[in-house]
């Protein structure tokens, strides 16, 4: 992970936001069937839920698998909610409908709920998935019939990142920002009473030294090769007798409340390379690629002080952690040197600063305020605005100064308008460093911060080793990076490249472009930026080719991308209907569920009463022959600039076994981050 370029203007604000998993809020809804708060007469059963995760090529394909079981005497509804997860394309909703699988078509979001509606007052079996903003997916599946079981399956596609030689996949489970007013109306059903099974096999072509999955000791582990490893967490339930399928005894076998995290650690000393992945099966057609640039280890390391601002949520979210927050917060102080100052500026219904001004660190003043801290009150809301507002009024114009922001990142109170946050972050020359804390922070509003400062940001999960998590943000604020980053592609034809704006690259960061091309042939890659004001130019010559099948995915990958560029637009500069209907267009095309698609199963015969074209069942079985196809073949490099190497360094890496030590000594690293990121902070305003 990458840091902050040395040598900006004096005056410039740097922004580190830690959302740790220590001052995290109680969960209060995990992912599970919802019913009606005090209506026992709706209550329906997860019977079964499985998970099947497979990574490689870039990018992860999850599919879950659930059987719900309705124990009442009359038909009911089932809706199964759970969290959005990171940059995920949904690419198939399936329901059992007469023991046969029917695919569902993604629609304009009105029209769906309309056609599912109409088809469930019909008394005929409907099943519609619907995305809930950037909190969560909604499932609804009727009738579930009296006595019976209904199983359904949904898959979701998301590119995978190596960061700092280290792989991350989530499987989130716990809450997914649902807001108070779908909380006071419905009750969640996490149990799985049968059978839980959470299945993932990993394909790399570098080798992978170690894999594992967090708070789960008794997942099985099997390592196939060098880059070929597998996951087995299986959990079944008592039985009456041999082969029978009635539950007798026992506990559920599984909770959906907590997030499966599994991390897999690349060899070290592996090059920096350039890798794509194409699907153009019509050699006279349009094709789409994913290239995954992974930099070598170039940036240099700097050092030195500065001030310290701490903007902490004392929200009623926040009541049972304050005081691991004050000792935190005396930690990070403690490192300090006797030249560095700080401020402490606590915010909830509003914002009020704890200290009076900047005081010096020295360690009478560190105890007092420390003090001070733990005897704070919580309650209110989180007035995010007022906190960041407050702080940067006043920052010393001749000083670098750091700000730690502890929150959720939900705004709930005061200026919750995310256009209103950019332009405040806009004010001034800055870096902001994001950690995004559990399914229910608001990634939107947290990413676009980012974004507006050209800085980075890292999910964390609960369920992370947070250890793992402050070295890649060490390893980021540390460091030199990479600014004002441009990547151009000459001798194919391309276009459709997203992200349109790549902002800064960090120390371990890579970069994944999606995009069309036509024609094959050879093209040169040119990546440019600079480093401490400095010009830096990569580059390198890659082969596109004439035609490609194995990677269908790719083409939902480009258009969730393309999407996110849009919404991305319409945050900055509101809601614009043609933009609004270019999301529809796309989603449309490639099977996409969104803010204003969903994704509806009916009868074969009231698809084709409805008018609705049965593209996306099309596209999962090109999918699935893909997906089929790639299992009878090795593991293969996509690496493309072998013959051209475009770094010529070695990757960076945690050395020995940073990021997979146990979560014990996450404050003692998180000590490590202040101490070392003040100086790339103090350095970088120079």
């Amino acid at each position: 992970m990458q840091a902050i370029t040395s040598m900006f203007q004096k005056g410039v604000l740097s922004v580190l936001i830690l959302i740790s998993s220590l001052i995290v809020p109680d969960m209060t809804h995990a992912a599970g069937l919802l019913t009606p708060i005090n209506d026992s007469n709706a209550k329906l059963d997860i019977h079964e839920h499985h998970v099947d995760v497979v990574i490689e090529d870039g990018y992860a394909i999850t599919t879950v698998t659930q059987v719900f079981f309705n124990p009442q005497g009359h038909d009911l509804e089932a809706i199964y909610s759970f969290p959005v997860p990171n940059k995920a394309a949904v690419s198939e909703f399936t329901v059992w409908i007469d023991s046969k699988p029917i695919v569902g078509e993604v629609l304009e979001k009105k029209q769906a709920r309309q056609v599912y509606e109409s088809e469930k007052n019909a008394g005929r079996d409907a099943g519609l998935m619907e995305q809930d903003s950037y909190k969560t997916f909604d499932i609804r599946v009727s009738p579930v019939r009296a006595g019976q079981t209904t199983r359904i399956r949904f898959a979701y596609i998301q590119p995978t990142h190596i960061d700092t030689g280290i792989g991350r996949y989530v499987y989130p489970l716990e809450e997914g920002g649902v807001d108070e007013e779908k909380l006071a109306f419905w009750t969640a059903n996490e149990a799985v009473q049968q059978a839980f099974s959470f299945k993932l096999e990993l394909k790399s072509a570098y080798p992978v030294e170690a894999l594992r999955l967090p708070n789960h000791p008794q997942a099985l582990i099997t390592q196939q090769d060098v880059g070929n490893w597998r996951i087995d967490l299986t959990n079944m339930a008592a039985t009456a007798e041999e082969g029978s399928s009635a539950v007798t005894t026992g506990h559920p076998v599984f909770t959906l409340d907590q997030d499966l995290v599994v991390y897999w650690r690349h060899q070290t000393g592996l090059p920096g390379s350039v890798e794509m992945v194409t699907y153009k099966p019509d050699a006279a057609k349009r094709g789409t690629f994913m290239l995954t640039l992974t930099p070598g280890d170039d940036l240099q390391p700097i050092v030195e002080g500065s001030d310290w601002m701490f903007i902490l949520d004392v929200s009623g979210s926040m009541s049972s952690k304050i005081h691991t927050l004050a000792d935190a917060v005396q930690r990070a102080l403690g490192k300090m040197d006797v030249n560095d100052r700080f401020r402490i500026v606590l915010f909830n219904d509003a914002a009020h600063e704890l200290t009076n001004g900047y005081v010096v660190a020295t360690a009478q003043n560190v105890q007092q305020y420390i003090q001070k801290l733990s005897q704070v009150k919580t309650g209110g809301g989180t007035n995010l605005y007022a906190g960041l507002q407050s702080v940067m009024k006043a920052v010393d114009a001749d000083r670098t100064s750091a700000i730690v922001l502890v929150t959720d990142g939900v705004a709930n109170v005061g200026e919750t308008a995310q256009r209103k946050f950019i332009e405040l972050i806009k004010k001034k020359d800055l870096r902001m460093f994001t950690f995004i804390m559990g399914n229910s922070a608001n990634r939107p509003l947290l990413n676009a911060l980012t974004k507006a400062s050209n800085g980075f940001a890292i999910n964390v999960s609960n369920s992370d080793d947070i250890v793992g998590k402050i070295l890649e943000a060490t390893s980021k604020v540390s460091h030199q990076s990479l600014h004002g980053v441009k990547l151009s592609i000459r001798g194919v034809k391309t276009a459709d490249l997203t992200p349109k704006s790549i902002g800064s690259l960090y120390r371990g960061q890579q970069l994944v472009m999606f995009g069309h091309y036509w024609g094959d042939g050879q093209a040169d890659i040119r990546l440019g930026g600079q480093i401490s004001g400095q010009k830096k130019d990569y580059s390198t010559r890659i082969e596109f080719p004439a035609s490609t099948s194995l990677n269908p995915e790719l083409e939902r990958l480009w258009a969730f991308a393309a999407i996110e560029d849009i919404q991305s637009e319409m945050t900055d500069f509101g809601e614009d209907a043609d933009l609004k209907q270019a999301i529809v267009d796309l989603s449309v095309e490639h099977g996409l569920v969104t803010d204003y698609t969903s994704m509806i199963v009916l009868g074969t015969e009231a698809f084709e009463a409805h008018g609705i074209k049965r593209q996306n069942q099309q596209r999962v079985k090109v999918e699935a022959q893909a997906q089929q196809q790639r299992v009878t073949q090795p593991v293969t490099s996509n690496r493309v600039d072998k013959k051209e190497p475009m770094y010529k360094s070695h990757r960076p890496s945690f050395s020995g076994g940073g990021s997979f030590e146990t979560g014990a000594l996450a404050l003692l690293l998180l000590l490590l981050t202040f101490k070392m990121g003040r100086g790339e902070i103090k350095q970088s305003a120079q």
